[in-house]
């Protein structure tokens, strides 16, 4: 009967930025919520603001950046 450990795919480190990437990418998401009006007959420009165009799409493309780092990265042993 074998007694071998199972060994992850990924090391503890390639976890820890693939939970960062994730968090990064929500809190990116987050950053494009919201700037809607109640009423639809009325124009909200709100929406166009410097944080839902430029900032929330920049954050979600590093948080992508990070998640694929953390898929390369060669787990340390």
């Amino acid at each position: 009967m074998d007694d071998k450990k199972q060994e992850f795919l990924f090391g503890k480190e390639n976890y820890k930025f693939l939970l960062i990437g994730l968090a990064v990418i929500v809190l990116g998401f987050v950053l494009m919520a919201g700037g809607g009006s109640d009423d639809p007959k009325v124009f909200n420009p709100e929406i166009f603001n410097f944080r839902r165009i430029r900032l929330a799409p920049t954050v979600v493309l590093i948080g992508f950046g990070i998640v694929i780092f953390s898929i390369f990265k060669k787990p340390l042993k």
